[in-house]
């Protein structure tokens, strides 16, 4: 038996999780997810503990320079801990920061928070908003068509932070939600999260900073990164989505069509997710605020955020993706709730790709790059690469669940998204229907 070799006592700095599950993992492929920045990596051969470690064996860690990420790495957990020196080599390799412009001011920012029925959650989220270093800040928590009044009595309890005001919307659909909370709000800058969420403290800073790249912007996305993968369901999502591993800074404009993007303005992957986004509220107003006939809570599942983003840049403003803006999501934990939002996805994104083909502008656009869409939409994301113990970048293959009904059920929830494309788009003529009488009826004298 070769004896191992013994460690270094502990280093001071430990690595906390930035949410926590009160289940622990059951699954051997579970990963501890965290980040550290490159200043607290300690020398020598010392163990960087790990809070809440137990049952993990992997540990991904969000590599930050100040604000800025570098990337991810992913290294041995031992005993509860990484070892300092693996983790300096995997830093090392890794690229260096793009650090954001210092904005010139910070604008007054109304975080706005839709939530249906999910208080649990949303108290984590809205505790992680009101400690934003932010000093001219308002939260509007809009509650749409909720079934009890359990967020409510949250939002508006004894001693409640005077920055939350509740909004009540009782018209179902995530887009007629957003558009209330745009209504009520009072900031310059209207930025959006979800109730499952956690927002880095720095998160609004790091918008100000993708509007501080240019006059002309009006959209500032950022990094969503998954803050739990405790179970294979969330693993397998982790590795699927492409706004989980947006770590370079990009401005889109009409003006300047990117060469590596073939798509472009219909490569809607890489502007970002409605988790975390901010908005001049006056262009929004402009544009028409969000499609309600698009959004979860409609018949068309989604597609709102899409629709938003491509509109931005169509118009000709400047949509900026910062990776310095983070929030970390918790993704569903079971391959039931992932089919859910995989027929969500896809019937949203059929619901936006007929809204795209009903407009003649857009549909010439969208005409000329369907060959190459049609091919994306086939092969699905790319397969993501993280930084090993070694520095070198290999691609994450997603351990098997050790489970044949699961994975046999998980392979199929592709196949479930792409008919649910098909779907989305007699769902978003009918949703259009339903958009429009309920608006010629609030149009009728009363």
């Amino acid at each position: 038996m070769t004896p191992t070799q013994p460690r270094s006592p502990s280093s001071h700095l430990v690595l906390e999780r930035p949410m926590v599950s009160p289940e622990p993992p059951t699954w051997h492929g579970a990963v501890w997810v965290g980040a550290v920045d490159v200043r607290e990596v300690p020398e020598g051969d010392l163990a960087v503990p790990l809070a809440a470690a137990g049952g993990y064996r992997t540990a991904r860690l969000l590599v930050r320079d100040g604000t800025a990420p570098r990337g991810f790495v992913d290294l041995p957990v031992t005993d509860g801990a990484v070892d300092a020196g693996p983790l300096r080599e995997a830093v090392a390799a890794l690229p260096p920061a793009a650090h954001p412009p210092v904005p010139a001011r910070l604008p007054r920012t109304s975080v706005v928070l839709c939530t249906r029925d999910r208080a649990d959650q949303l108290a984590d989220a809205l505790r992680s908003v009101l400690a934003l270093d932010h000093p001219d800040l308002e939260v509007v928590v809009v509650d749409n068509a909720p079934s009890d009044d359990a967020t409510r009595r949250l939002v508006t309890a004894p001693g409640a932070d005077p920055r939350v005001r509740y909004v009540l919307e009782p018209t179902p659909g995530l887009s007629s939600a957003r558009n209330a909370g745009v209504r009520a709000a009072r900031g310059e800058v209207v930025a959006f999260t979800d109730d499952d969420v956690v927002v880095d403290p720095g998160w609004l800073r790091a918008v100000a900073s993708g509007f501080a790249r240019g006059e002309d912007v009006v959209c500032v996305s950022g990094l969503v990164a998954s803050g739990e993968l405790r179970t294979p369901a969330q693993r397998w999502f982790d590795e699927r989505v492409t706004w989980s591993r947006n770590l370079v800074p990009r401005v889109f404009r009409l003006a300047a069509p990117p060469a590596d993007r073939p798509l472009f303005p219909f490569s809607v992957g890489d502007y970002g997710t409605g988790a975390n986004f901010a908005v001049r509220r006056d262009a929004l107003l402009a544009l028409g605020g969000f499609d309600e006939a698009l959004g979860v809570g409609t018949v068309t599942g989604g597609g709102e955020d899409i629709d938003l983003f491509a509109r931005v840049v169509l118009s000709g403003a400047a949509l900026v993706v910062e990776p310095s803006a983070l929030v970390w999501h918790r993704h569903r934990a079971d391959v039931t709730a992932l089919r859910t939002q995989a027929v969500g996805y896809g019937t949203g994104l059929g619901a936006w790709l007929t809204k795209t083909a009903l407009r003649p502008r857009t549909l010439g656009m969208a005409l000329v790059r369907a060959p190459g869409a049609l091919r994306h939409l086939l092969a699905g994301p790319a397969a993501p690469a993280a930084v090993g113990t070694d520095g070198a970048a290999r691609p994450v293959a997603v351990p098997a669940a050790g489970d044949a009904a699961f994975d046999r059920e998980v392979a199929a929830v592709r196949g479930v998204e792409l008919r649910a494309v098909l779907r989305g788009v007699g769902r978003y003529v009918r949703s259009r229907w339903t958009v429009r009488a309920r608006t010629t009826a609030r149009r009728r004298p009363s």
